[in-house]
């Protein structure tokens, strides 16, 4: 029988994670040092929460949508995440994922989709905000009439919405995010050390808590065997 393992699928911020479209940075600074003559080591953060693995909520489009305080502890276990993992053919994600997802055998239960393009690989460099993959947003109507119990959608590129194509992106986070239905976005998920030939078994995803805020960076620890 195969060892369970644990594994984070969120990167750790740092003063280089990127933005989508560059337009924001993250500030971590040391503001008390011991090693000057503090008590003790303090820092601030000065930053967008949509920086990093971070959750997109309802609110982020929606004047009346939803904010964290409308989700409880429980919302956050999943325990019938998808991973799959596809070639993105062009810069707007469709056919090629549903594809992917018809081959799944478990519709019905699945919660999360987690979708691996292996862009994580350019992450240092420029075209990682500036030529991502976007996504389709009719994807949205497919998941919520094949898969009904997702709650939440996440991936490897910077954002649900490609760079060069703003008015598509706008009009999935639109879908996606929609107050009556919901599908949470997970943007620039961790991806590069789990593989399809693995067994995701449960993930677990803890939001900053914020209150009224839009959207905000995430870690996430999946249960593998």
């Amino acid at each position: 029988m195969m060892s369970i393992q644990y594994k984070y699928l969120s990167h750790i911020l740092d003063n280089d994670t990127p933005t989508y479209g560059n337009a924001y940075n993250i500030s971590i600074k040391l503001t008390d040092d011991i090693q000057k003559g503090a008590v003790a080591n303090e820092s601030t953060i000065s930053t967008t929460t949509h920086i990093g693995t971070h959750i997109d909520l309802p609110y982020h489009f929606f004047a009346e949508g939803e904010t964290i305080e409308a989700y409880d502890a429980s919302f956050w276990i999943f325990m019938h995440p998808l991973l799959v993992e596809i070639d993105a053919q062009g810069e707007i994600i469709n056919d090629e994922l549903i594809s992917a997802l018809e081959q799944h055998r478990h519709k019905k239960e699945t919660d999360l989709v987690i979708v691996k393009t292996g862009v994580e690989k350019a992450r240092g460099e420029k075209s990682f905000w500036a030529n991502n993959p976007g996504f389709a947003p009719e994807l949205y109507d497919y998941l919520v009439s094949t898969f009904p119990k997702v709650r939440a959608f996440g991936f490897d590129a910077i954002s649900l919405s490609a760079y060069r194509h703003p008015l598509t992106g706008r009009k999935a986070h639109r879908s996606f995010l929609n107050p009556d239905h919901p599908i949470l976005i997970i943007e620039d998920m961790h991806l590069s050390g789990i593989s399809t030939q693995e067994h995701l078994l449960q993930v677990i995803i803890a939001p900053l808590r914020i209150a009224r805020c839009d959207g905000m960076p995430c870690t996430i620890i999946a249960t593998i065997q």
